[in-house]
């Protein structure tokens, strides 16, 4: 059962949005199964705005000519996928054709193509149907100004329909293919000139099936660049706002990427789940569809459960942009905890959550005035010695960085002598903090008295931080 706290709701009225950069994890991939994959290549998911229809790419059985475009279709977003239909030879050529992204009135379907009458190679297409009812009007080629004399695939829409993301081998990129975007001023109007996505997310590699979140913060793709775990991995790039740069793409892991090939990573409407494609072991086929939730960390004190007290941490950061607790609507957050996190959170209330498992980094006294690079995700762990008998503590010096965000309060471990514990015994202060976002700073901690003002601390600790 659903819970909701009425009292807390109006706290969120007249807050402005700032940066989304919350907590999420995935769950473990699992493969939509025989009914939508077949034994041939399956991949290239995309998903309508209404999560009821999955557009596919195969060469199974029954198409027109290579690689068609199929869809499945569902009643209710808790079902199962039915059996994929071809979209018939209206859609279809005798060529490769594949789909791209579905406008939110499912009236319009982007798509690529290698058949003839293009450009050269591959071009961006779109087809459209008067209701949802109706089939499929003839393809229409998005014109020269989109489509060169290379390759032009993977069309995907922005939410608002203004903004069109694609991959392409054209001259002016960085490497054999790269991500690509064109805009218009209204859905009516002409596409502009595409622009490169640039070197921050373009690499001398290949770059290639882009997907965009909903809300336009949250970029997936595929690429072979270095860093990955195999044949081809799933990268994840972010933005604070729709008008700021895309962020340093990060790996989306060994729970994703395998040593064989992921691709075309496309995230469901509500941003609840991350469907991709694999020819990784225990599909069904050459190449299958696959799915993975992504799950906001809403165990705020990592006790367990989801209770008041994660209610209270909420509470203390409301309108802030605390990225533990900037949790809705998407997983990732929307820049400010209000009342779209605190929906999210009484969504969970009372669950018992398994602890999240993140990579840790631990440093001691050692290394003091040392370097320490983290990737996002991981957990710096300092632990350093302290005797809080005496009334001196280690505490964090404020800075105006956030790429890093501390975990609960520090932990004491009293000294293990082998004996019953001693009274005033010394022992370590152990500090976590997690790696929120790229850049760099410098973390340092003071071994001080709190209360006494103006004294110079008898100890401190201070370290750079870099985060990739």
């Amino acid at each position: 059962m659903k819970r909701t706290i009425p009292l807390i709701l109006v706290l969120a009225l007249g807050l402005a949005t700032k940066v989304a950069n919350a907590d999420f994890t995935f769950g473990t991939p699992t493969n939509l199964g025989p009914t939508v994959n077949s034994s041939a290549w399956d991949a290239v998911p995309n998903i309508s705005a209404d999560g009821l229809s999955l557009f596919l790419e195969s060469n199974r059985p029954g198409g027109s000519g290579g690689k068609d475009v199929w869809v499945t279709t569902r009643q209710m977003t808790d079902e199962d996928w039915g059996i994929p239909v071809n979209l018939g030879p209206t859609v279809n050529s005798s060529s490769n054709d594949g789909p791209g992204d579905i406008l939110d009135d499912g009236l319009t379907l982007f798509l690529h193509s290698d058949r003839t009458g293009g450009s050269s190679g591959s071009d961006l297409y779109v087809t459209t149907r008067n209701t949802t009812d109706d089939d499929w009007g003839e393809p229409l080629n998005l014109g020269p100004t989109v489509n060169s004399s290379q390759w032009e695939f993977c069309p995907i829409i922005s939410a608002d329909g203004l903004t069109l993301f694609f991959c392409s081998n054209r001259s002016g990129g960085s490497g054999l293919y790269d991500l690509w975007v064109t805009t218009r001023a209204t859905r009516q109007d002409d596409w502009g000139s595409p622009v490169n996505l640039g070197p921050t997310i373009n690499t001398s590699s290949r770059e290639v099936g882009p997907d965009i979140s909903a809300d336009g913060l949250t970029l997936y793709f595929f690429s072979d660049r270095p860093g990955g775990y195999g044949d081809r991995d799933l990268w994840m790039a972010t933005r604070s706002t729709t008008d700021d740069p895309w962020g340093n793409p990060v790996n989306l892991g060994p729970r994703f990427n395998t040593p064989y090939a992921e691709r075309a990573a496309f995230i469901s409407p509500d941003g609840s789940t991350l469907y991709f494609s694999s020819d990784r072991p225990g599909g069904v086929g050459d190449h299958d569809i696959w799915q993975a939730q992504i799950i906001p960390i809403v165990d705020f004190n990592g006790d367990g459960i989801v209770d008041c007290a994660d209610i209270v941490i909420m509470i203390d950061y409301w309108g802030t942009d605390n990225p533990l607790c900037d949790i809705g609507p998407m997983p990732w957050g929307d820049g400010i905890v209000d009342v779209q996190d605190l929906i999210v959170l009484a969504e969970h209330l009372f669950e018992g959550i398994p602890p999240v498992e993140h990579e840790e980094s631990n440093i001691g006294a050692d290394d003091n005035g040392s370097q320490v690079e983290l990737e996002q995700g991981r957990i710096l762990v300092i632990t350093l010695e302290s005797n809080p008998s005496t009334g001196y503590r280690w505490e964090q010096v404020e800075s105006q960085e956030t790429i890093l965000e501390q975990i609960g309060e520090a932990e004491f471990k009293p000294s293990d002598t082998g004996g019953p514990p001693l009274v005033g015994a010394g022992g370590w202060e152990i500090f976590r903090f997690k790696a929120i976002s790229a850049g760099q700073m410098t973390l340092q901690l003071v071994y001080h008295r709190p209360w006494e003002e103006g004294v110079e601390p008898i100890n401190t600790f201070s370290i750079e931080v870099i985060v990739n």
